[in-house]
């Protein structure tokens, strides 16, 4: 119990660590003019020095221990300084814009409109359907939420900074799970590495970065716990994973499920390891197991009981359309051991680890546990094709890559270890730790500031697309975005009401990523409600492409089943000012076709808008037409 409560302290201390650090430092940088990403390597090169700084500073931090005193210092330097890491290696490449990785496209639309509906609102609404509770899970969201209402700050401006913090917040949280598990000088490189593959490979989904980084400590916590073992593990260890999962499961369902599957393969192995023992021991890691399971229900509850209750009395569709998804890398096994490439040796190495100390070390029995259900969990996804669906299993690729990376550094500690016990009366001994470690701080350095690169295509997109303001990050002429503030002004002195009152009609979906609309129609069927009746809705809005004047189109919408819509934000469909329809662009699942959604146009009759009982206005290259109270 003393040891859980220093290591709940400690995490508290790293939070605050790590939030002041990404406050000061992203102040600092929005401060400056600088030039954009695409179009200037500055940026890049002001993130390679801030990362060579913080590399350095871990070093420091490692030599401040190794003299066995000041150790308290030791740990605040390295709280400090991984964290510096994370927020120059995101924070800079972005400086010169307001929106984060992906900017405001496709997956980053819907998610930044889920910010922008839990800024608006503290209570768990999903985010497009007017009378819905969340089903997408909130907990990312809800926070960042509560910081921008707190701050005075929209929603959308928030997700960068809140991104990147929370990002950090998780890598300060796991280097002191790692110190709590492992050697202090270990624990500050296994950090390190595991936290540069994940801002490479997964900050782009903020939320799922988070749980990424802390995976491998909290798989090793959880074998430890299932095993029973007395030091590190024991009930303690499964009460930490507990929670780990209940919040996880309030922030990404598929890794918190892909998480219970492995605590499950680690279960259900002891108990066949143990069938020789007795049934008792057998059942031991079952029945730690169903403690983990209730404590991730209890907290997962939180969130997901409102949809619950509701999915059991009222109707729901396209409740699978989610996993509807199936890329050229969701249709084959990955493996990162085997690329020609520094991650590759490091993860080839982390692979024969495992082989080698799977049976001896916990740590390995965690990593390894976690590697194979990766494996098998693709395979299931693959076979799940069959039953019309998937796994996502693609999604978990930086997971993997984390769980070698984080092996590879093990291994590479026990080679350079077991060269030097062997070659200590030989020169060539006493020079095997220097050369180790100037080979790790190469490969740390060459790994590191190419980050950047990996990321440069989200980042081009954070820099051409327009922003709330209206503006690009690039300062090139802005598209039709910028046309939006205008648009909810008008909105805003017609109706007169507040904008979580008015239901709009829109397939400009990143309007409502700005301000906080209800959408008649959510971006595609996989993130729609399953409450919302996606299939439903969209058969609504093709009937009203064949009505042809105003009473017939006015008596559908008083009868829809949902919250009407009464404005409706659209393109013209011929020229400007002279076109008969006003069409909107909405989208439709085709799995098990890759691309798994198929984009048609709705035409509606500009006939039935023409009436008293609308008014109808063009802003830019929008038409705009509102239902008068």
């Amino acid at each position: 119990m003393r040891n859980a409560l220093a290591t709940v302290g400690h995490m508290v201390i790293a939070v605050a660590i790590a939030a002041a650090v990404s406050v000061i430092s992203l102040t600092a940088i929005g401060r400056v003019q600088w030039p954009a990403f695409p179009s200037s390597n500055q940026l890049h090169a002001l993130t390679t020095v801030g990362q060579v700084g913080c590399i350095v500073g871990l070093l420091c931090a490692g030599w401040v221990w190794r003299r066995g005193r000041g150790r308290t210092l030791a740990r605040l330097l390295a709280l400090v300084f991984v964290s510096a890491f994370s927020v120059v290696t995101l924070g800079m490449p972005l400086g010169a814009t307001k929106l984060y990785l992906f900017g405001i496209s496709v997956d980053q639309q819907f998610r930044t409109e889920y910010l922008t509906r839990l800024t608006d609102s503290s209570s768990l609404h999903d985010m497009t359907y007017a009378g819905l509770p969340a089903f997408y899970p909130p907990g990312w969201f809800w926070v960042g939420g509560r910081i921008a209402a707190l701050t005075g700050t929209p929603g959308w401006e928030t997700f960068k900074p809140w991104a990147i913090t929370s990002i950090t917040i998780a890598i300060a949280v796991a280097l002191v799970l790692w110190w709590r598990l492992i050697r202090f000088e270990y624990a500050v490189i296994v950090t390190a590495a595991t936290a540069a593959v994940t801002l490479a490979y997964s900050s782009p989904e903020p939320y799922s970065a988070m749980i990424t980084v802390l995976l491998p400590p909290v798989l090793i916590l959880a074998w430890s716990g299932l095993r029973g073992a007395a030091r590190g593990g024991g009930w303690a260890a499964v009460i930490g994973a507990g929670i780990f999962l209940g919040v996880a499961a309030t922030c990404y369902t598929l890794l918190t499920a892909y998480s219970t599957f492995t605590a499950l393969l680690m279960a259900v192995a002891l108990a066949a390891s143990r069938r020789h023992d007795g049934l008792k021991a057998a059942l031991d890691p079952l029945r730690r197991l169903a403690v983990i399971g209730v404590i991730t229900a209890a907290i997962a509850s939180t969130t997901w009981l409102p949809f619950l209750l509701r999915a059991a009395h009222d109707p729901v569709s396209n409740t699978g359309s989610a996993y509807h998804y199936l890329p050229a890398d969701g249709a084959e096994l990955t493996f990162p051991m085997l690329k020609f490439t520094l991650l590759g040796a490091l993860c080839l190495l982390g692979t024969l680890w495992l082989v080698v100390r799977a049976r001896s070390s916990v740590r390995a029995g965690g990593l390894a546990a976690g590697v194979l259900a990766v494996y098998v969990w693709s395979l299931l996804s693959m076979l799940a094709t069959l039953a019309r669906t998937t796994l996502l299993s693609f999604r978990l690729q930086p997971t993997l890559t984390v769980l070698l990376t984080a092996a590879g550094i093990f291994g590479f500690i026990e080679v350079t270890q077991a060269l030097g016990a062997r070659g200590h009366d030989h020169a060539w001994g006493r020079a095997v730790l220097p050369v180790a470690a100037s080979i790790g701080l190469a490969a740390a350095i060459a790994f590191s500031q190419d980050i950047p690169d990996v990321l440069r295509p989200d980042l081009t997109i954070a820099y051409t697309d327009t922003d709330g303001h209206g503006q690009r990050g690039d300062r090139r002429p802005p598209s039709s975005e910028k046309f939006y503030p205008e648009i909810d002004t008008a909105i805003t002195r017609a109706t007169g009401k507040p904008r979580d009152q008015t239901v709009v009609m829109t397939a400009d979906y990143s309007f409502l990523s700005y301000y906080p609309y209800f959408g008649f129609q959510g971006l595609t069927s996989h993130y729609a409600n399953p409450l919302a009746q996606f299939d439903k809705r969209a058969a609504a809005i093709k009937s009203w492409s064949k009505l042809k004047a105003a009473d017939p189109f006015i008596h559908a919408l008083d009868t829809l089943p949902w919250a009407p819509p009464t404005v409706f934000l659209m393109r013209h469909g011929g020229s400007a000012g002279e076109s008969s329809t006003y069409t909107l662009r909405l989208a439709e699942d085709v799995y098990p076709n890759q691309p798994n959604v198929r984009r048609y146009t709705v035409e509606l009759n500009a006939a039935m808008f023409a009436d008293p009982r609308f008014t109808v206005s063009t802003i830019g290259p929008f038409v705009l037409a509102i239902r008068k109270p």
